[in-house]
């Protein structure tokens, strides 16, 4: 008899130990990653893995007993193909359970052909061309729309004075809706373009583009060029070829003069009007403890709203795996994220529940040199905005 107890004690104990064994082991929720590790020019890809460090070292590793374990791919900038073949990757023989990255937005709308039949959800942290979305329903956005930053600059330019205005802005899906859009509301305010210049993605050399511009004589220029650190370049030819003599306000947007790029370009970025999503001098406790947190996990180098994007769509990520106890859905997991809001180092942001792109704050910066440092101050904010041409 007490043998027979024994045993089936013994039992027991195992079972439960056998149980206790299948629990731990459970299976890392997967989160892949289609970064421009080594095609976005800049910091971009050290940025993007110090924000990952920082939130996980904030927030964990682990939700509801489940490791999250982060795969990176390369697309290697913009490069449809690669993005469209690395997501396949993922999807097929990683198993991932959600995606995010992607800065370029050929290298969005190719992935959406492949996450939105396999019912992938998609966490874009750049990628800034409108209606993305419209045909991937598994996708969300973490940036902003180029449209988006843009309609409020314009009515900045018109409300300061700006009557005439030339429009400079590269060849591609977010140039040509920002350059585009800054027209087009502009011109409802009641200025007039001066004219117009479509900008190759690989140029380097403006020197003829800023003559033309200079000789229209405008009151002001706005232009748009994407984060590959052309800004730089652009903003140094203008100097040298007089702008700031002869009267011609720079508006552009806020692409060019990051807070990681202003050392580059020093003296000819002050006095540039921008508008942005976010400022590292944005005044709120998040944003003070977020951005000294990333500058000690970063060796000094300050955030840019690509940061800001990452951090974002990481804290959107583990809000709908909490939610959800860690056992996801993707149709619940994308039901979750329209009704997201919450507040971000950039203010309060929410995403729209018919679009799912991003509702935030547009704030219009001037760059100025402040003891001895070169930073982006906020001067007028538009609340809430939606992207316009989401919603006519």
């Amino acid at each position: 008899m007490n043998r027979c107890r024994f045993a089936m004690l013994l039992a027991v104990v195992l079972l439960a130990l056998g149980s206790g064994s299948v629990l731990a082991q459970q299976t890392p929720i997967r989160i892949g990653v289609i970064y421009s590790f080594s095609g976005a020019g800049g910091t971009a890809g050290k940025e993007f893995d110090d924000i990952v460090q920082l939130f996980q070292r904030q927030h964990g590793d682990t939700i509801n007993g489940r490791k999250i374990e982060i795969i990176r791919r390369d697309d290697g900038g913009i490069a449809p193909d690669n993005a469209k073949r690395l997501a396949q990757e993922l999807i097929v023989q990683e198993h991932v359970d959600m995606l995010t990255g992607l800065i370029f937005t050929p290298n969005a709308v190719a992935v959406g052909t492949v996450s939105t039949p396999s019912k992938t959800p998609v966490f874009i942290v750049n990628a800034t061309t409108s209606n993305i979305m419209a045909k991937n329903p598994y996708m969300s956005r973490y940036s902003m729309t180029a449209t988006q930053v843009t309609v409020p600059l314009a009515k900045y330019a018109y409300k300061t004075g700006m009557r005439n205005m030339y429009v400079v802005y590269m060849d591609y899906g977010p140039g040509i809706d920002s350059g585009q859009t800054f027209m087009n509301a502009f011109t409802a305010e009641g200025g007039k373009v001066a004219g117009e210049i479509r900008v190759p993605v690989s140029a380097t050399d403006f020197s003829a583009y800023l003559q033309r511009v200079k000789d229209a004589k405008p009151d002001g220029m706005y232009i748009f060029l994407n984060a590959s650190g052309a800004g730089t370049a652009f903003l140094k030819q203008a100097k040298a070829q007089g702008f700031d003599k002869a009267g011609i306000k720079i508006f552009c947007a806020g692409d060019l003069v990051t807070e990681q790029a202003l050392p580059a370009i020093g003296d000819a970025a002050v006095g540039v009007i921008s508008s942005m999503n976010y400022s590292g001098t944005h005044d709120s406790k998040l944003n003070h403890d977020f951005v000294k947190a990333f500058m000690v996990q970063s060796g000094g180098l300050p955030p840019t709203f690509g940061g800001v994007g990452t951090y974002d769509a990481f804290t959107a990520m583990y809000k709908v795996i909490a939610a959800q106890k860690g056992q996801l859905d993707p149709d619940k997991t994308m039901e979750l994220v329209k009704n997201l809001k919450f507040e971000s180092p950039r203010g309060p942001i929410a995403i729209d529940p018919e679009t799912r792109d991003i509702v935030q704050n547009v704030y219009i910066r001037r760059t100025e040199l402040k003891g001895g440092k070169l930073v982006n101050t906020e001067i007028d904010t538009y609340p809430m905005v939606k992207d316009p041409s989401e919603h006519p």
